[in-house]
């Protein structure tokens, strides 16, 4: 399939069916980063096989760090923390995970490291991490505040560290994530208001199980110790909670059932919270030891604080559309700087199929009105492509523009939506 290669969905009734998602990209690409400074092997056990994460691996062995994959599995040689600088730019497309857990991570390389992206990803800000780096003693440059940036690695010196993580948590995550090797321990203190909270402790549960030692206070201090360090082991990765979301939304439009199996209710991930706001739209809800269910029921619209949702959002927006009655989206300015501008894709998008949107300064407003079909335009934006995906099970005529961009977390998105649409 090309970029401009339209995939129809065919509309469906009620739907009952059990699916399967990949494993979860914030897990994997976490736990790639602490088994390449780990002292021994690692081995990540059903590692995802998204876009981002073979990102992350070609950018690994570029720092000197041995990986091999076989069998879904990833064997990681680790470094000890020490670095080879790499010998050529490192390119890592619109990888933001990627993008800021490397720009720490270059830190304990002894020379300078250039990252850069694509198009877009030389738009999405990254200047408040690389002030954190340079409290730390580490000299670095971008490009108006964005990618591309140059580190200059060997004098991550610890002690100290302001960050502000309003814009994205990954600033915070990558921080941490390379604290166990600054020169003297660390203590990161987080300013403002912290995005996506859930995905920090993804990061503390990551690092603990290698060996690291961290103590913190109400999420905003976090001491690190650099006495502490990783050591090589066996993770297991489990499945991801933003990559069910979708077919959780297509019970609660369809007013079906969905079984997304492998995934516990207890994970850490927080869009595993997505079933408590569709419970709150009025579907019925059954966490299962090892799955989660959701039979749609008549849906309402809610207002909802989703800063800690935000992966969540676009489907949350589809889902609204077939609300009675208005939702409203709040505390979600982040998402201007994601893979796509999120907040203006959301609110055209749904505009195109017809419903009303009133775009705040932080937050949606979604309006329903009779739906009808369109192309829908997804900016390259795997989380676009995939919620909007959800709509066409109940609209007529909606086709999915470059419906490859999948790809970047959920490769095999499509085969597994083939269970839920109507048949060919």
């Amino acid at each position: 399939m090309t970029p401009d290669t339209v995939r129809m969905i065919r509309p469906t009734t009620r739907i009952n069916a059990s699916v399967e998602v990949p494993p979860s990209k914030s897990y994997t690409n976490r736990a790639l980063i602490v088994s390449a400074l780990a002292d021994g092997a690692s081995t990540l056990i059903n590692p995802s096989p998204s876009e981002d994460s073979e990102y992350l691996i070609a950018a690994l062995k570029e720092f000197g760090v041995g990986v091999k994959k076989e069998n879904h599995r990833v064997h990681i040689q680790g470094t000890g923390g020490s670095l080879t600088v790499p010998s050529k730019e490192i390119f890592i497309g619109n990888a933001g995970t990627a993008m800021r857990f490397l720009s720490t991570f270059a830190c304990l390389a002894q020379g300078d490291t250039t990252i850069t992206g694509d198009e877009r990803m030389q738009l999405r800000p990254i200047n408040d991490l690389l002030d954190a780096l340079r409290m730390s003693g580490i000299r670095c440059s971008s490009k108006n505040g964005c990618p591309p940036v140059t580190i200059h690695g060997g004098t991550f010196n610890g002690n100290r560290i302001d960050v502000h993580s309003t814009i994205s948590s990954q600033f915070l995550s990558s921080l941490l994530l390379s604290a166990p090797y600054t020169k003297r321990p660390a203590s990161i203190h987080v300013k403002g208001q912290l995005s996506s909270l859930p995905y920090i402790n993804i990061s503390l549960h990551v690092m603990r199980s290698f060996g690291a030692e961290i103590d913190f206070s109400d999420f905003s201090i976090f001491h690190v110790s650099n006495k502490e360090r990783y050591i090589g082991r066996e993770f297991h990765i489990e499945s991801d909670a933003s990559a069910a979301t979708y077919f959780l939304a297509a019970a609660a439009i369809t007013g079906g059932r969905i079984v997304v199996k492998k995934l516990s209710p207890e994970s850490l991930q927080g869009d595993v919270k997505f079933i408590d706001v569709l419970s709150d739209m009025g579907c019925i809800v059954t966490k299962h030891e090892e799955s989660l269910e959701v039979r749609g029921g008549k849906l309402r619209g809610i207002d909802v604080d989703m800063n800690h949702l935000p992966d969540c959002v676009p489907t949350l927006a589809v889902v609204a559309a077939f609300a009675d009655g208005p939702t409203t989206i709040s505390n979600i300015g982040q998402l201007q700087f994601k893979e796509s501008n999120r907040l203006h894709a959301i609110a055209t998008e749904l505009m195109r199929i017809g419903a009303k949107v009133e775009v705040l300064d932080d937050g949606l407003v979604i309006i329903p009105q009779p739906l009808h079909g369109a192309t829908i335009e997804t900016y390259n934006d795997h989380r676009i492509a995939m919620s909007f995906a959800i709509a066409g099970l109940r609209v007529n005529a909606i086709g999915i523009k470059n419906p490859t961009c999948v790809s970047k977390s959920f490769p095999n998105f499509w085969e597994e939506f083939k269970k839920i649409e109507a048949k060919e």
